[in-house]
């Protein structure tokens, strides 16, 4: 398992196109993706529990994962967070 914490700079937060882009990354591989914020736990390849989580910008999340492909998965995830998603 390996984890990293990450800090939404988004002006509006987990929205919806970042929320499909972080879906369709995690989508990508076979390990089991976690974003996590406060007792909040959520897959991340599910797009209802990233819209249900209502990251704000600003506010910090912990990204775990676990599986055969697990370093890449949170190195991509991560570096989709650092791109603020494109915007």
């Amino acid at each position: 398992m390996v984890k990293e914490t990450v800090i939404i700079n988004c002006e509006a937060g987990l929205h919806a196109r970042p929320a499909t882009l972080l879906v369709k990354e995690a989508g990508k591989y076979k390990s089991e993706i976690t974003l996590i914020s406060g007792t909040v736990e959520i897959n991340a390849k599910s797009i209802m529990g990233i819209m249900a989580l209502g990251g704000k910008k600003g506010q910090s999340i912990e990204i775990k994962v676990e599986g055969t492909d697990e370093k890449m998965a949170l190195e991509a995830i991560v570096a989709l967070f650092n791109s603020n998603f494109g915007e």
